[in-house]
């Protein structure tokens, strides 16, 4: 079979198509569709383009070149044949796409009955197993477990979508949001701030986000759900750059982090003997140190 092109398509975006895959089948070559592309033949032929249906047999019995349109399973099927796929972050229309018919009338039941309330302790639990994979360095693993946290991410969006006007917002203003983020608080590329090393660029977007921001204490925007340890360092990372308080360093003997980590759990283990909870006992002391760099930003901004 004389194949001009196999272009490969998505059944759940069927008017996506790449610049190459728009020119080839605009020439004057017959287009074959595929039963998977049957949606996107539809969406040709509304265009002003001939298509024909077809399926792999009658299209490997032509005797011209055509192009062939087909998802990438039916493609796989016809070897050697020159191909264009998708553009690139395509697959993310895919997943956009299939939580609207997971929501949708006629989709799943226990989709269509979720909250942002019953959904949010996923987002954690998926969020620590792709922390899990990447510190096991498995990447078959944080592949799938970064998939489950961008669910959660469409997911939500979703569930706004469907929100009252007062409440609601999209996956597009989702993502507009961080690419207008991303690109305001990368002025060093995409806007005329100059070359800037790590440091300078770490400076510059704490600059930034200050001015956007406009907090008036260190620990406005720090997640309280966090683990306390983590929850500590950030207030003391935030405060140093304020210039407020931070607490006492302790004397650390330690040479390595793996060391540090020994004598951490050590202190775990000797807590865990008198019956005291080391998470509650250093969030109660996180929680005092937040309240008391609230006091000294609001004293500071006293004039």
């Amino acid at each position: 079979m004389p194949v001009a092109l196999a272009v490969e398509v998505s059944p759940y975006a069927p008017s996506l198509l790449s610049p190459a895959a728009w020119r080839a089948v605009s020439e004057d070559v017959p287009v074959l569709a595929l039963p998977g592309a049957a949606a996107t033949a539809e969406e040709l032929r509304r265009a002003g383009v001939t298509v024909e249906d077809a399926d792999p047999q009658s299209a490997q019995e032509r005797t011209e070149d055509v192009v062939v349109l087909g998802t990438a399973a039916e493609l796989s099927a016809l070897p050697g044949l020159a191909s264009v796929g998708m553009p690139a972050g395509s697959r993310l229309l895919d997943v956009v796409a299939v939580m609207d018919r997971l929501r949708s009338p006629g989709g799943c039941p226990w989709d269509a009955e979720q909250t942002h309330a019953s959904l949010r302790g996923y987002l954690l639990e998926e969020a620590h197993e792709a922390y899990d994979a990447i510190v096991d360095d498995d990447p078959a693993g944080m592949r799938e477990e970064l998939g489950d946290v961008l669910l959660q991410v469409v997911f939500h969006a979703r569930v706004a979508a469907e929100a009252p006007s007062e409440r609601r917002f999209d996956v597009d203003e989702v993502a507009w949001d961080l690419v207008d983020k991303l690109v305001r608080r990368h002025p060093h590329v995409f806007g005329d701030a100059g070359p800037r090393d790590v440091a300078q660029v770490e400076a510059g977007w704490e600059e930034i986000k200050q001015a956007e921001k406009q907090r008036r204490s260190p620990t406005e925007g720090v997640s309280r759900s966090q683990p306390s340890a983590s929850w500590g360092a950030a207030l003391v990372r935030r405060a140093g750059r304020a210039g407020l308080s931070t607490p006492e360093p302790a004397e650390l003997t330690a040479r390595s982090p793996e060391e540090l980590g020994e004598r951490l759990l050590a202190v775990v283990a000797a807590a865990e003997q008198r019956g005291w909870d080391v998470e509650d006992a250093l969030r109660e002391a996180v929680r005092r140190y937040a309240g008391e760099l609230d006091a000294e930003a609001a004293e500071r901004a006293v004039p």
